[in-house]
């Protein structure tokens, strides 16, 4: 389907995503790294699952936050990936309207879920450290059960009204969507409708969710670090910052690109466009690659059950050989 004129108003039935806009001939070369970042994902996340699942001393309020964070990983690379390689390797853009708004419905999902149980998170951190005589008793598993339920409640609640807007908008411009996944601003853009509701929309939720999100973090570990500084060895300060550690690097991995792309693409005009699209992507393949990986290492009770577990796998493949 060819661009409509720009003073008539069409409702293609297909869109079409043409990939990183100026970097065109360079698309299969950049998919075999994405290729690579989603296959790792893919693993590492599932391994994680299937470790924090299957051994039952795993089964505390941090490690079933963490399969929490590997879940909403696996849902935000399963939503966006195998369609941009197809972009890239196939040159198979094309999707439906209907398509298009449940991949951005899902997108946005994960990206508020993840934000959630990163602040779940922290307040599991606050209450071991801070209260940790009250730890079991206020982090049961009927009560982290209650917050998973939360987490998912609250990201549909915000996400459902993007639905709505787009799908009152009327399209007069072109069908072609020069992204790689179907992100709610990029879309919005194609319409011919004023998009300020869309805009104020998304500005409230990223200060009212993401950023509040983020400040109830940063209290919890301004709270975490005065108890920390408080304890009277060094050894006893360490060992508790240490369990801090893979969730600060999570952190820092997942609301510093987010609030660089916000900012970006609001009020970074200068910056050329293949550069945030490119962002873009990295953003949805780089943290939940490394998620996994940063609670693998630093968390010595997975990495135990890692190593016991390929120990028993090339032990298996050795005696089948």
């Amino acid at each position: 389907m060819m661009p409509a004129d720009n003073r008539t108003i069409f409702d293609p039935l297909t869109y079409i995503l043409t990939g990183i806009p100026g970097t065109e001939d360079s698309h299969v070369w950049i998919a075999i790294p994405f290729c690579l970042m989603y296959v790792v994902t893919l693993f590492g996340n599932s391994l994680l699952l299937f470790i924090i699942l299957t051994e039952r001393s795993l089964h505390e309020p941090m490690y079933l936050f963490v399969s929490m964070l590997a879940t909403a990983d696996l849902l935000l690379s399963t939503t966006t990936v195998p369609k941009m390689l197809a972009v890239f390797w196939f040159r198979a853009g094309d999707i439906s309207f209907a398509a298009r708004l449940t991949q951005m419905f899902f997108i946005h999902v994960s990206f508020i879920a993840e934000s959630a149980i990163l602040l779940a998170m922290a307040f599991d951190r606050y209450v071991a450290i801070c209260d940790p005589l009250r730890y079991t008793i206020m982090l049961t598993k009927s009560v982290i059960g209650k917050m998973g339920l939360a987490v998912v409640t609250r990201s549909f609640c915000f996400i459902f009204p993007l639905i709505f807007l787009v799908k009152q908008l009327k399209f007069c411009r072109t069908n072609l969507l020069p992204h790689t996944y179907c992100e709610h601003m990029a879309i919005a853009r194609l319409a011919c409708d004023d998009i300020t509701v869309n805009v104020w929309y998304g500005v409230a939720m990223a200060i009212l969710v993401i950023g509040l999100d983020a400040v109830l973090i940063a209290v919890s570990y301004g709270l975490i670090l005065r108890a920390v500084f408080r304890l009277p060895s060094k050894a006893a300060r360490l060992k508790s910052l240490r369990t801090c550690s893979s969730h600060v690097c999570v952190i820092l991995m997942f609301y510093t690109p987010a609030f660089f792309s916000f900012f970006a693409h609001r009020f970074g005009h200068i910056i050329p466009g293949y550069i945030l699209n490119l962002l873009a992507n990295l953003y949805v393949l780089i943290p939940p690659m490394l998620n996994p990986i940063v609670y693998g290492v630093t968390t010595k009770e997975i990495l135990k059950r890692v190593i016991y577990v390929f120990q028993r796998w090339c032990r298996r493949s050795f005696l089948l050989s």
